[in-house]
């Protein structure tokens, strides 16, 4: 999922130096829906991980 967001934040960078501007904005959109969607999941698997006693793989 974290690829994903970079992937199209890396878009939308290429897409805004070039001049696509609507191209940049909608792809800056999707990539940032994707880092909360990942950080959500994250710290939900990381609450879950707590609530159930085990520790973290190091």
């Amino acid at each position: 999922m974290l690829s994903w967001a970079v992937t199209f934040l890396i878009i939308a960078i290429i897409a805004g130096v070039l001049g696509f501007g609507g191209i940049a904005s909608t792809s800056a959109g999707i990539a940032q829906v994707l880092f909360v969607i990942f950080l959500v999941l994250f710290l939900a698997s990381l609450l879950f991980g707590v609530v159930r006693g085990r520790r973290p793989p190091v």
